[in-house]
Protein backbone atom coordinates (compact mmCIF):
# COMPACT_ATOMS: atom_id res chain seq x y z
CA UNK A 1 0.00 0.00 0.00
CA UNK A 2 3.18 1.99 0.67
CA UNK A 3 4.68 1.46 -2.41
CA UNK A 4 1.37 2.45 -4.34
CA UNK A 5 0.99 5.67 -2.71
CA UNK A 6 4.92 6.92 -3.18
CA UNK A 7 4.44 5.69 -6.71
CA UNK A 8 1.43 7.77 -6.37
CA UNK A 9 3.35 11.22 -4.92
CA UNK A 10 5.85 10.69 -7.84
CA UNK A 11 3.94 10.63 -10.92
CA UNK A 12 2.22 13.48 -9.42
CA UNK A 13 5.50 15.70 -8.72
CA UNK A 14 6.46 14.73 -12.02
CA UNK A 15 3.76 15.47 -13.94
CA UNK A 16 3.12 19.22 -12.68
CA UNK A 17 6.62 19.47 -13.32
CA UNK A 18 5.93 18.50 -17.23
CA UNK A 19 3.72 20.64 -17.18
CA UNK A 20 4.92 24.17 -15.86
CA UNK A 21 8.53 23.48 -17.71
CA UNK A 22 8.86 26.30 -20.44
CA UNK A 23 9.30 24.71 -23.63
CA UNK A 24 10.83 26.12 -26.95
CA UNK A 25 12.10 24.60 -29.80
CA UNK A 26 11.04 21.25 -29.51
CA UNK A 27 8.20 19.19 -27.34
CA UNK A 28 8.69 17.69 -24.24
CA UNK A 29 8.15 13.93 -24.27
CA UNK A 30 4.37 13.48 -22.73
CA UNK A 31 2.10 10.33 -23.61
CA UNK A 32 2.40 9.14 -26.63
CA UNK A 33 -1.32 9.25 -28.57
CA UNK A 34 -2.01 7.92 -31.76
CA UNK A 35 -4.12 8.94 -34.77
CA UNK A 36 -7.53 8.73 -32.78
CA UNK A 37 -6.35 12.03 -30.89
CA UNK A 38 -6.81 14.04 -34.64
CA UNK A 39 -9.87 11.80 -35.75
CA UNK A 40 -11.89 12.55 -32.27
CA UNK A 41 -11.32 16.15 -31.90
CA UNK A 42 -11.15 17.56 -35.91
CA UNK A 43 -14.61 15.64 -36.26
CA UNK A 44 -16.69 19.25 -34.67
CA UNK A 45 -14.77 21.02 -37.70
CA UNK A 46 -14.97 18.64 -40.39
CA UNK A 47 -15.73 15.72 -41.99
CA UNK A 48 -13.77 12.76 -42.64
CA UNK A 49 -12.97 10.99 -45.99
CA UNK A 50 -11.92 7.63 -46.96
CA UNK A 51 -9.08 8.26 -49.36
CA UNK A 52 -7.57 5.53 -51.76
CA UNK A 53 -4.45 7.27 -51.80
CA UNK A 54 -3.93 8.43 -48.03
CA UNK A 55 -6.49 6.61 -46.11
CA UNK A 56 -8.62 9.04 -44.07
CA UNK A 57 -8.44 12.65 -45.01
CA UNK A 58 -10.15 15.78 -43.46
CA UNK A 59 -12.29 18.36 -45.41
CA UNK A 60 -12.46 21.32 -42.97
CA UNK A 61 -16.03 23.37 -42.90
CA UNK A 62 -13.97 26.58 -43.90
CA UNK A 63 -15.50 29.31 -45.61
CA UNK A 64 -14.94 29.65 -49.75
CA UNK A 65 -11.51 30.41 -50.85
CA UNK A 66 -10.11 29.17 -48.05
CA UNK A 67 -6.18 28.17 -48.22
CA UNK A 68 -3.78 26.74 -45.82
CA UNK A 69 -1.09 29.05 -44.60
CA UNK A 70 -2.65 32.11 -45.97
CA UNK A 71 -6.48 32.47 -44.52
CA UNK A 72 -6.59 33.68 -40.82
CA UNK A 73 -3.09 33.40 -39.55
CA UNK A 74 0.00 34.70 -39.91
CA UNK A 75 3.62 33.92 -38.98
CA UNK A 76 5.43 34.95 -36.15
CA UNK A 77 9.62 33.93 -34.95
CA UNK A 78 9.95 31.36 -32.51
CA UNK A 79 12.86 29.43 -31.12
CA UNK A 80 11.77 26.84 -34.33
CA UNK A 81 11.75 29.13 -36.49
CA UNK A 82 9.35 31.04 -38.31
CA UNK A 83 6.04 29.31 -36.89
CA UNK A 84 2.44 29.73 -38.53
CA UNK A 85 -0.35 30.77 -36.15
CA UNK A 86 -3.67 29.93 -37.06
CA UNK A 87 -6.75 31.84 -35.79
CA UNK A 88 -8.61 28.96 -36.18
CA UNK A 89 -9.20 26.97 -32.63
CA UNK A 90 -8.71 23.45 -34.64
CA UNK A 91 -5.30 25.33 -35.94
CA UNK A 92 -2.85 23.36 -33.90
CA UNK A 93 -3.22 20.35 -35.47
CA UNK A 94 -3.33 20.39 -39.47
CA UNK A 95 -0.73 23.24 -39.83
CA UNK A 96 1.54 21.08 -37.32
CA UNK A 97 1.22 17.82 -37.97
CA UNK A 98 0.29 16.03 -41.31
CA UNK A 99 0.28 17.84 -44.97
CA UNK A 100 -2.27 19.53 -46.98
CA UNK A 101 -3.18 18.99 -50.95
CA UNK A 102 -5.44 20.19 -53.12
CA UNK A 103 -8.28 17.97 -54.61
CA UNK A 104 -10.13 19.69 -57.55
CA UNK A 105 -13.27 18.51 -56.46
CA UNK A 106 -13.27 18.65 -52.86
CA UNK A 107 -10.77 21.92 -52.53
CA UNK A 108 -8.56 21.17 -49.68
CA UNK A 109 -7.72 17.94 -47.48
CA UNK A 110 -5.80 17.22 -44.85
CA UNK A 111 -3.95 14.13 -44.36
CA UNK A 112 -2.35 13.50 -40.63
CA UNK A 113 1.03 12.54 -39.47
CA UNK A 114 2.76 12.38 -36.86
CA UNK A 115 5.57 14.91 -36.84
CA UNK A 116 5.81 18.24 -35.63
CA UNK A 117 6.79 21.17 -36.98
CA UNK A 118 6.37 25.13 -37.31
CA UNK A 119 4.90 25.03 -40.62
CA UNK A 120 5.19 22.21 -43.20
CA UNK A 121 6.31 25.02 -46.28
CA UNK A 122 8.48 25.05 -48.82
CA UNK A 123 9.96 28.35 -48.98
CA UNK A 124 11.22 31.10 -51.76
CA UNK A 125 12.60 34.32 -51.17
CA UNK A 126 14.09 37.45 -54.36
CA UNK A 127 15.75 40.67 -53.04
CA UNK A 128 11.62 41.91 -52.96
CA UNK A 129 9.62 38.89 -52.02
CA UNK A 130 9.10 35.78 -49.53
CA UNK A 131 6.87 33.01 -50.61
CA UNK A 132 5.39 30.02 -49.23
CA UNK A 133 3.11 26.55 -50.44
CA UNK A 134 1.88 23.80 -48.19
CA UNK A 135 4.20 20.64 -48.84
CA UNK A 136 2.39 17.61 -50.01
CA UNK A 137 1.83 14.18 -48.34
CA UNK A 138 4.58 11.88 -48.96
CA UNK A 139 7.31 14.66 -49.93
CA UNK A 140 10.47 14.30 -48.01
CA UNK A 141 11.96 17.59 -47.14
CA UNK A 142 14.99 17.03 -49.30
CA UNK A 143 12.77 17.14 -52.39
CA UNK A 144 10.26 19.93 -50.76
CA UNK A 145 13.33 22.43 -50.74
CA UNK A 146 14.96 21.58 -53.93
CA UNK A 147 14.86 23.29 -56.98
CA UNK A 148 13.34 20.38 -58.46
CA UNK A 149 9.87 20.35 -56.79
CA UNK A 150 7.49 22.28 -58.80
CA UNK A 151 3.58 23.39 -57.36
CA UNK A 152 1.25 24.61 -59.44
CA UNK A 153 1.99 28.78 -59.15
CA UNK A 154 -1.89 29.17 -57.70
CA UNK A 155 -1.31 27.58 -54.67
CA UNK A 156 1.40 29.88 -53.57
CA UNK A 157 1.28 32.81 -51.45
CA UNK A 158 3.65 35.65 -51.94
CA UNK A 159 4.44 38.91 -50.18
CA UNK A 160 6.80 41.95 -50.77
CA UNK A 161 10.07 41.56 -47.92
CA UNK A 162 8.77 44.64 -46.28
CA UNK A 163 5.48 43.00 -45.45
CA UNK A 164 6.42 39.80 -44.32
CA UNK A 165 5.76 39.01 -40.27
CA UNK A 166 2.72 41.07 -40.37
CA UNK A 167 0.37 40.38 -37.91
CA UNK A 168 -2.47 41.14 -40.81
CA UNK A 169 -0.35 40.07 -43.48
CA UNK A 170 -3.94 38.47 -45.57
CA UNK A 171 -4.10 42.32 -46.65
CA UNK A 172 -0.78 42.16 -48.52
CA UNK A 173 -0.41 39.28 -50.58
CA UNK A 174 0.37 39.85 -54.48
CA UNK A 175 -2.17 39.37 -56.62
CA UNK A 176 -1.55 35.93 -58.23
CA UNK A 177 -1.48 37.01 -61.86
CA UNK A 178 2.36 37.46 -60.69
CA UNK A 179 3.20 34.62 -59.37
CA UNK A 180 4.86 32.93 -62.24
CA UNK A 181 7.24 35.53 -63.30
CA UNK A 182 8.10 35.91 -59.51
CA UNK A 183 8.64 32.24 -58.91
CA UNK A 184 11.03 32.51 -61.82
CA UNK A 185 12.82 35.12 -60.75
CA UNK A 186 13.05 33.53 -57.20
CA UNK A 187 15.33 30.78 -54.99
CA UNK A 188 14.41 27.91 -52.82
CA UNK A 189 15.26 28.80 -48.96
CA UNK A 190 16.55 25.71 -47.47
CA UNK A 191 17.40 26.76 -44.02
CA UNK A 192 16.76 22.92 -42.50
CA UNK A 193 16.64 22.39 -38.93
CA UNK A 194 16.79 19.54 -36.45
CA UNK A 195 14.85 19.00 -33.70
CA UNK A 196 16.98 16.60 -31.52
CA UNK A 197 14.28 15.02 -28.86
CA UNK A 198 12.88 14.12 -31.89
CA UNK A 199 15.41 13.82 -35.03
CA UNK A 200 12.34 15.78 -37.01
CA UNK A 201 13.73 17.84 -40.02
CA UNK A 202 12.26 20.81 -41.17
CA UNK A 203 12.62 24.18 -42.10
CA UNK A 204 12.80 27.58 -40.35
CA UNK A 205 11.98 29.38 -42.85
CA UNK A 206 13.42 33.32 -43.71
CA UNK A 207 16.61 34.49 -42.23
CA UNK A 208 15.43 36.41 -39.09
CA UNK A 209 18.51 38.88 -39.71
CA UNK A 210 17.15 39.38 -43.08
CA UNK A 211 13.55 39.99 -42.48
CA UNK A 212 14.62 42.64 -39.91
CA UNK A 213 16.55 44.29 -41.88
CA UNK A 214 14.19 44.61 -44.92
CA UNK A 215 10.97 45.05 -42.99
CA UNK A 216 12.54 47.41 -40.37
CA UNK A 217 11.05 45.62 -36.97
CA UNK A 218 12.95 43.28 -34.55
CA UNK A 219 11.34 40.04 -33.97
CA UNK A 220 12.56 38.52 -31.08
CA UNK A 221 12.24 34.79 -30.72
CA UNK A 222 8.84 33.77 -29.17
CA UNK A 223 9.37 30.97 -26.81
CA UNK A 224 7.15 27.72 -27.03
CA UNK A 225 5.57 26.64 -24.35
CA UNK A 226 3.00 23.20 -24.18
CA UNK A 227 -0.73 23.59 -23.94
CA UNK A 228 -2.45 20.50 -22.21
CA UNK A 229 -5.32 20.99 -24.06
CA UNK A 230 -5.85 21.28 -27.51
CA UNK A 231 -5.34 24.86 -29.15
CA UNK A 232 -3.15 27.52 -29.02
CA UNK A 233 -2.66 30.81 -27.20
CA UNK A 234 -0.34 33.83 -28.06
CA UNK A 235 1.09 36.50 -26.65
CA UNK A 236 4.22 38.99 -26.72
CA UNK A 237 6.91 36.50 -25.42
CA UNK A 238 5.39 32.65 -25.39
CA UNK A 239 3.37 30.75 -27.75
CA UNK A 240 1.33 28.29 -26.09
CA UNK A 241 0.13 25.43 -28.11
CA UNK A 242 -1.04 21.79 -27.75
CA UNK A 243 1.87 19.47 -29.44
CA UNK A 244 1.36 16.03 -28.11
CA UNK A 245 3.77 13.00 -29.08
CA UNK A 246 1.69 11.32 -31.76
CA UNK A 247 2.35 7.70 -32.81
CA UNK A 248 0.87 6.30 -36.17
CA UNK A 249 -0.65 3.40 -33.79
CA UNK A 250 -0.99 2.93 -30.59
CA UNK A 251 0.95 -0.84 -30.54
CA UNK A 252 -2.32 -2.42 -29.27
CA UNK A 253 -2.45 -3.58 -33.23
CA UNK A 254 -5.93 -1.89 -33.24
CA UNK A 255 -6.51 -0.18 -36.00
CA UNK A 256 -7.73 3.69 -35.29
CA UNK A 257 -10.35 5.01 -37.41
CA UNK A 258 -12.57 8.10 -37.05
CA UNK A 259 -16.32 7.85 -35.28
CA UNK A 260 -18.05 8.74 -38.46
CA UNK A 261 -16.31 8.55 -41.74
CA UNK A 262 -18.53 10.50 -44.99
CA UNK A 263 -19.12 8.17 -47.56
CA UNK A 264 -17.56 10.49 -50.63
CA UNK A 265 -20.21 10.56 -52.80
CA UNK A 266 -22.23 12.51 -50.40
CA UNK A 267 -19.69 15.31 -50.09
CA UNK A 268 -20.65 18.19 -52.71
CA UNK A 269 -17.93 19.53 -54.77
CA UNK A 270 -16.38 22.70 -53.30
CA UNK A 271 -18.29 25.12 -55.81
CA UNK A 272 -21.66 23.84 -54.72
CA UNK A 273 -20.62 23.64 -50.49
CA UNK A 274 -21.95 26.77 -48.76
CA UNK A 275 -20.19 26.34 -46.06
CA UNK A 276 -21.15 29.93 -44.42
CA UNK A 277 -24.18 28.67 -43.94
CA UNK A 278 -23.57 25.10 -42.47
CA UNK A 279 -24.25 25.36 -38.24
CA UNK A 280 -20.82 25.02 -36.20
CA UNK A 281 -20.81 21.99 -34.71
CA UNK A 282 -18.10 21.88 -32.50
CA UNK A 283 -18.98 23.53 -29.32
CA UNK A 284 -21.86 20.88 -28.84
CA UNK A 285 -19.84 17.55 -29.80
CA UNK A 286 -16.85 17.99 -27.98
CA UNK A 287 -19.01 18.33 -25.01
CA UNK A 288 -20.46 15.28 -25.63
CA UNK A 289 -17.13 13.50 -27.19
CA UNK A 290 -15.39 14.57 -23.66
CA UNK A 291 -15.80 12.53 -21.36
CA UNK A 292 -15.50 9.78 -23.73
CA UNK A 293 -12.42 11.28 -24.83
CA UNK A 294 -11.43 11.76 -21.09
CA UNK A 295 -11.95 7.56 -20.47
CA UNK A 296 -10.31 6.74 -23.43
CA UNK A 297 -7.42 8.64 -22.90
CA UNK A 298 -7.32 7.53 -19.11
CA UNK A 299 -7.33 3.97 -19.79
CA UNK A 300 -4.82 4.53 -22.70
CA UNK A 301 -2.72 6.45 -20.17
CA UNK A 302 -2.90 4.50 -16.91
CA UNK A 303 -1.00 1.42 -17.37
CA UNK A 304 2.24 3.72 -19.41
CA UNK A 305 2.28 6.17 -16.15
CA UNK A 306 4.26 4.28 -13.67
CA UNK A 307 6.56 3.04 -16.40
CA UNK A 308 7.35 6.07 -18.25
CA UNK A 309 8.07 7.87 -15.08
CA UNK A 310 11.49 8.12 -15.04
CA UNK A 311 11.75 7.91 -18.84
CA UNK A 312 9.87 11.47 -18.71
CA UNK A 313 11.98 12.95 -16.05
CA UNK A 314 15.56 11.45 -17.96
CA UNK A 315 13.82 12.93 -21.10
CA UNK A 316 13.08 16.36 -19.61
CA UNK A 317 16.25 16.66 -18.05
CA UNK A 318 17.85 15.96 -22.17
CA UNK A 319 14.90 18.19 -23.41
CA UNK A 320 16.01 20.99 -20.85
CA UNK A 321 19.64 20.73 -21.72
CA UNK A 322 18.69 20.78 -25.56
CA UNK A 323 16.85 23.72 -25.23
CA UNK A 324 20.04 25.12 -23.53
CA UNK A 325 22.13 24.49 -25.89
CA UNK A 326 19.66 25.51 -28.91
CA UNK A 327 19.12 28.63 -26.94
CA UNK A 328 23.23 29.12 -27.18
CA UNK A 329 23.44 27.69 -30.87
CA UNK A 330 20.96 30.32 -31.61
CA UNK A 331 22.60 33.45 -29.54
CA UNK A 332 25.89 32.29 -31.18
CA UNK A 333 24.71 32.45 -34.68
CA UNK A 334 22.45 35.60 -33.99
CA UNK A 335 25.93 37.25 -32.44
CA UNK A 336 27.91 35.82 -35.79
CA UNK A 337 25.46 37.31 -37.75
CA UNK A 338 25.27 40.66 -36.00
CA UNK A 339 29.19 40.79 -36.09
CA UNK A 340 29.25 39.67 -39.89
CA UNK A 341 26.37 42.55 -40.58
CA UNK A 342 28.62 44.94 -38.45
CA UNK A 343 32.19 44.27 -40.19
CA UNK A 344 29.52 44.41 -43.78
CA UNK A 345 27.90 47.66 -42.30
CA UNK A 346 32.00 49.02 -41.90
CA UNK A 347 32.82 47.81 -44.65
CA UNK A 348 30.21 49.40 -46.89
CA UNK A 349 31.16 52.76 -44.51
CA UNK A 350 34.89 52.44 -45.03
CA UNK A 351 34.00 51.94 -49.08
CA UNK A 352 31.96 54.78 -49.10
CA UNK A 353 34.09 57.06 -47.05
CA UNK A 354 37.24 55.91 -49.58
CA UNK A 355 35.40 57.12 -52.43
CA UNK A 356 34.01 59.64 -51.13
CA UNK A 357 38.03 60.88 -50.53
CA UNK A 358 38.66 59.35 -54.51
CA UNK A 359 35.43 61.61 -55.58
CA UNK A 360 36.93 64.75 -53.56
CA UNK A 361 40.54 63.50 -55.35
CA UNK A 362 39.52 63.46 -58.66
CA UNK A 363 37.48 66.62 -57.98
CA UNK A 364 40.11 68.60 -56.87
CA UNK A 365 42.56 67.64 -59.44
CA UNK A 366 40.11 68.06 -61.71
CA UNK A 367 39.55 71.32 -60.07
CA UNK A 368 43.44 71.82 -60.47
CA UNK A 369 43.36 70.90 -64.43
CA UNK A 370 40.45 73.66 -65.00
CA UNK A 371 42.38 75.97 -63.12
CA UNK A 372 45.26 75.10 -65.10
CA UNK A 373 44.02 74.93 -68.14
CA UNK A 374 42.16 78.75 -67.50
CA UNK A 375 45.61 79.91 -66.49
CA UNK A 376 47.57 78.60 -69.51
CA UNK A 377 44.21 80.25 -71.64
CA UNK A 378 44.38 83.65 -70.09
CA UNK A 379 48.11 83.76 -70.12
CA UNK A 380 48.00 82.79 -74.02
CA UNK A 381 45.07 85.54 -74.37
CA UNK A 382 47.42 88.28 -72.72
CA UNK A 383 50.20 87.37 -74.59
CA UNK A 384 47.85 87.50 -77.74
CA UNK A 385 46.82 90.85 -76.47
CA UNK A 386 50.13 91.98 -75.97
CA UNK A 387 51.52 91.12 -79.61
CA UNK A 388 48.63 92.94 -81.31
CA UNK A 389 49.23 95.88 -78.98
CA UNK A 390 52.90 95.90 -79.70
CA UNK A 391 51.79 95.24 -83.24
CA UNK A 392 49.63 97.90 -82.89
CA UNK A 393 51.76 100.30 -81.55
CA UNK A 394 54.50 99.38 -84.47
CA UNK A 395 52.02 100.28 -86.96
CA UNK A 396 51.02 103.61 -85.41
CA UNK A 397 55.28 104.45 -85.01
CA UNK A 398 55.63 103.60 -88.65
CA UNK A 399 52.44 105.71 -89.48
CA UNK A 400 53.67 108.71 -87.45
CA UNK A 401 57.57 108.52 -88.77
CA UNK A 402 55.87 108.27 -92.56
CA UNK A 403 53.86 111.14 -91.65
CA UNK A 404 56.75 113.02 -89.93
CA UNK A 405 58.22 112.14 -93.40
CA UNK A 406 55.90 113.45 -95.34
CA UNK A 407 55.75 116.43 -93.25
CA UNK A 408 59.18 117.00 -93.57
CA UNK A 409 59.31 116.49 -97.72
CA UNK A 410 56.37 118.99 -97.51
CA UNK A 411 58.32 121.43 -95.83
CA UNK A 412 61.34 121.09 -97.90
CA UNK A 413 58.92 121.18 -100.93
CA UNK A 414 57.79 124.43 -99.70
CA UNK A 415 61.30 126.04 -99.11
CA UNK A 416 62.32 124.97 -102.06
CA UNK A 417 59.56 126.57 -103.55
CA UNK A 418 60.35 129.97 -101.47
CA UNK A 419 64.03 129.83 -102.89
CA UNK A 420 62.99 129.63 -106.05
CA UNK A 421 60.25 132.30 -106.06
CA UNK A 422 63.19 134.47 -103.93
CA UNK A 423 65.38 133.69 -106.61
CA UNK A 424 62.92 134.71 -109.30
CA UNK A 425 62.70 137.75 -107.98
CA UNK A 426 66.02 139.37 -107.39
CA UNK A 427 67.81 140.41 -110.13
CA UNK A 428 69.84 138.81 -112.39
CA UNK A 429 73.77 139.74 -113.04
CA UNK A 430 75.10 140.64 -116.12
CA UNK A 431 77.39 138.28 -117.47
CA UNK A 432 80.30 139.16 -119.26
CA UNK A 433 81.12 138.32 -122.34
CA UNK A 434 84.28 136.22 -122.91
CA UNK A 435 87.25 137.58 -125.44
CA UNK A 436 87.48 135.28 -128.16
CA UNK A 437 90.94 134.32 -128.97
CA UNK A 438 92.08 134.29 -132.49
CA UNK A 439 93.26 130.43 -133.40
CA UNK A 440 96.66 129.09 -133.00
CA UNK A 441 98.39 128.21 -136.09
CA UNK A 442 100.02 125.28 -136.79
CA UNK A 443 103.66 124.98 -137.40
CA UNK A 444 104.17 123.06 -140.55
CA UNK A 445 107.68 123.15 -140.51
CA UNK A 446 108.82 119.37 -139.81
CA UNK A 447 111.96 118.62 -137.52
CA UNK A 448 115.00 118.38 -139.98
CA UNK A 449 114.36 119.45 -143.32
CA UNK A 450 111.93 120.64 -145.08
CA UNK A 451 109.58 118.72 -146.95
Amino acid sequence: MKAIIKNFILFTVLTLAAWTAPQKASAQAFISFDFQLFYDDLSPYGDWIDNEEYGYVWLPDVSRGFTPYRTNGHWIYTYAGWTWVSNYSWGWAPFHYGRWFYDPYYGWLWAPDNEWGPGWVTWRRSNDYYGWAPIGPGISINIAYSNGYNLPYNQWMFVRSRDFGRTDINNYYINSSSYTTIINNTTVINNIQVDNSSSVRYNTGPDRSEVQIKTGNNYAPVALREKNSPGQSLNKSELQIYRPRVEKNDGSGRKSAPAMVVDKNDVKPIGQRNTDARPQRGDKQIKQQQPQRNDQQSKQQQPQKIDQQAKQQQQQQQQQRDDQQAKQQQQQRDDQQAKQQQQQRNDQQAKQQQQQRDDQQAKQQEQQRNDQQAKQQQQQRDDQQAKQQQQQQLKDQQAKQQQQQQLKDQQAKQQQQQRKEQQAKQPQPRKEQPVKQPPERKDTTRKGGTK
